[in-house]
This record gives structure tokens, sequence and C-alpha cells, in this order.
């Protein structure tokens, strides 16, 4: 699947997300991946979950064939907003290194508690 991206006429400039993207093709449908490595935490913190989180996206995206300009929409969930607020200094980089610029349209939603009690970052 290949995607286009939708510039709002009259809205501000979307900083590392898209408003909205168009897709076109067959969809892949990725579940909600974690920070860890094989059933392992190694990191505790956001940062390093969010890392391993987005790494596993790009494993179920090869295993599809995909390319992370195909991915046109995710949600980030995260245990703790003010860890994430702290550390988006450190989350744009580690983005960049893994997606360039292409940004999804994309939701952040911070929640109480994820299924994996060790999880603070779930993207899917």
């Amino acid at each position: 699947m290949s995607t286009e991206l939708v510039v709002l006429p009259d809205g501000p400039p979307p900083k590392g997300y898209a408003d909205g993207r168009i897709g076109r093709g067959h969809a892949l449908h990725v579940a909600g991946q974690v920070g860890w490595k094989n059933g392992v935490f190694e990191a505790k913190d956001l940062v390093g979950q969010f890392k391993q989180a987005l790494d596993n996206i790009l494993v179920v995206l090869a295993a599809a064939h995909g390319h992370v300009d195909d991915i046109a929409e995710m949600t980030m969930y995260v245990t703790d907003i003010q860890a994430y607020r702290d550390a988006r200094k450190q989350l744009g980089p580690i983005w960049r290194e893994r997606f360039g610029t292409h940004y999804p349209a994309m939701a952040l939603v911070a929640v109480t508690a994820l299924v994996e009690p060790d999880a603070v970052v779930e993207i899917q």
C-alpha cells in the first residue's frame, strides 16, 4: 500500500504527525506493539520502550513486504503522559532514524495501564 499526505489548506502545519493520509492498495493492520524484544522488556523507561516498539513495527512491516511510507495511521498509548512530554526531544531522533520524515495520521492516548504490566508504551 502506498499513502499520500493530506494537507489542510487553513490548518497549522502538523509537527511529528500528519492530519491525514490517503491509502492505495492492500492494507496491513498492525497489532499494538509494546517495547519488548522476544517477550522481554530490556528497557523500563518510555524512551527505550518507544525505540523497541518502533523496531517491532518495522519487523511486522518487513514480514508483510511493506515500507514505512505505507503506514497511514498510528495510535500510541502511554501510561505516563508527562513522561512522554518530557521525552519528546529524545523521541524525535529515534523516530527519524527509523521512519525518516514520514509521519502517519497519529493519535496519542494516555491510559492507566496496558495489558503487559511492565509496558509503558504501546503503538498500533
